[in-house]
């Protein structure tokens, strides 16, 4: 091919003929630079080489940002003068590398891929707790109780806002100090000095809080944008032992003579779903997430048998006892009531059709139809009655030791309550079919109902349930 001493202006003027798409000039000086220029006028500066017998041909750049010799060039930063190659001298250091046996294609894919590396990495070490902390809780949300997932949303509450009943502002949540650093700067000082101010202004929750932010943590060693970004030693125990109160185990339990009270005070509950709710919280001695999702496909009236959700097992059939069938019942009859005309206007207006609800604890207000907050209700009967508080997983505690009274097997009740075998008997030789647990459950039940004064009441007569108070 021939070769002519390149200058700018025979590369200026250099054209490609008509009927072709392209065509090369070759400079006589440095070994393998030319000059391509294509149909429509787009000149580059190329290299061409031999390498083990093939052909490689690698562009240099346009010649309008690269001149044919090195020249000096301003530091757009510093503004210092510093040298910058010409097209001859790229090719002669490509030529270089071609005669020690190095692939410069190989080499400048390496050097992109090394750069794109350095950009994920420095992303990767900008990444804010906030964004992974939301990333985290849609990773985790389908393992998650609908109310666990509203919990780790209130941790990392920023606050400030008004809520949406009452006048009250919302809070930060534990963690909110913590949400804007980066995870690289989530080290044992910054979580030593958050949890200074939040384990003395709200000890139960910062160790909650700090729990989470556990398991959030290894959760990020599992994920390869999060991968060891965190410090190893953010989350020691040393931190929860110097700054947390101790974790106290929690013995909120009705005791026999508190059942005629309790049941006194909760059953007039002007909101039915609500007094029906918490009895057969106890009446179960189920988890309160399980009995809150409960559909109406999951009830048997005909073979009396309650299909719950577990988070152990998956999920769970238990009995369906008398009282709590009668309440169940009412609930169905109460829900099965067609809207009167003026709330039928209310659902047209909203373009909607009325139609009785799929969960058994429904609610008009809540969001995805069910009941979400019975705790409010409870508390006010509980004082009522003057009674000590109770948690709703204390009525599932309350459950489980009242039944000693009738001398239940412990491995009744614990399948009944959905807990792990703790036996090698009861976890590879017990399976109790579910006539048995019924009979258990309806003695227990029966013995809690005379306890509480109301032995006399029918099976299949449940408490009065209001209809103008429907949930």
């Amino acid at each position: 091919m021939a070769k002519i001493r390149l200058t700018a202006p025979r590369v200026a003027a250099f054209e490609c003929p008509a009927g072709q798409s392209q065509v090369f000039l070759w400079d006589s000086e440095a070994p393998g630079l030319g000059v391509r220029v294509t149909a429509n006028g787009a000149r580059t500066y190329i290299f061409q080489g031999k390498l083990d017998g093939k052909t490689i041909r690698m562009s240099i750049g346009d010649p309008k940002t690269w001149p044919l010799e090195g020249v000096m060039v301003a530091d757009t930063e510093t503004g210092e003068a510093r040298p910058m190659p010409g097209a001859r001298a790229e090719a002669r250091r490509l030529k270089s590398l071609i005669d020690q046996g190095i692939d410069p294609r190989e080499q400048r894919d390496g050097e992109r891929a090394a750069r794109e590396a350095r950009r994920v990495e420095s992303e990767r070490q900008d990444v804010v707790l906030r964004d992974a902390w939301r990333v985290y809780m849609e990773d985790r949300r389908g393992k998650w109780s609908e109310r666990h997932y509203v919990e780790h949303e209130r941790m990392a509450e920023p606050g400030g806002r008004k809520a949406a009943i009452g006048k009250r502002t919302i809070v930060p949540g534990v963690l909110a100090s913590l949400m804007g650093l980066r995870l690289p700067d989530l080290t044992r000082a910054a979580l030593d000095d958050a949890l200074k101010v939040e384990a003395t202004a709200r000890p139960t929750k910062a160790r909650q809080a700090f729990s989470a932010l556990g398991t959030f943590f290894n959760w990020c060693e599992l994920r390869d944008e999060y991968k060891n970004l965190v410090p190893d030693d953010a989350h020691t125990r040393h931190i929860a032992r110097e700054r947390l109160p101790k974790k106290k185990a929690k013995d909120d339990c009705l005791q026999r003579e508190q059942l005629k009270p309790w049941f006194t005070a909760v059953q007039p509950i002007p909101n039915p779903t609500i007094s029906a709710y918490l009895q057969v919280l106890f009446l179960t001695g189920a988890r309160r997430e399980e009995i809150a999702s409960l559909k109406w496909i999951d009830v048997d009236f005909a073979w009396n048998s309650l299909r719950i959700g577990d988070k152990v097992e998956g999920e769970r059939t238990i009995p369906l006892t008398p009282h709590v069938k009668s309440l169940l019942l009412s609930l169905k009859a109460l829900q099965s009531i067609a809207p009167d005309r003026r709330q039928q206007r209310r659902l047209d207006a909203r373009g909607k059709t009325w139609q009785p609800p799929e969960w058994v604890f429904a609610s008009n207000t809540a969001a995805d139809g069910k009941l979400v907050e019975p705790r409010l209700a409870h508390n006010k009967a509980l004082d009522a009655a003057n009674l000590p508080h109770v948690s709703l997983h204390g009525l599932r505690r309350s459950f489980g030791t009242l039944s000693e009274w009738v001398e239940c097997p412990v491995g009744v009740v614990a399948q009944i309550q959905g807990h792990k075998p703790s036996a090698i008997a009861e976890k590879h030789y017990r399976r109790r079919p579910l006539d048995l647990l019924r009979m258990w459950h309806t003695r227990i039940e029966t013995w809690i109902l005379k306890e509480a004064g109301l032995e006399n009441a029918p099976s299949d007569v449940s408490p009065q349930l209001s209809l103008a108070s429907s949930a």
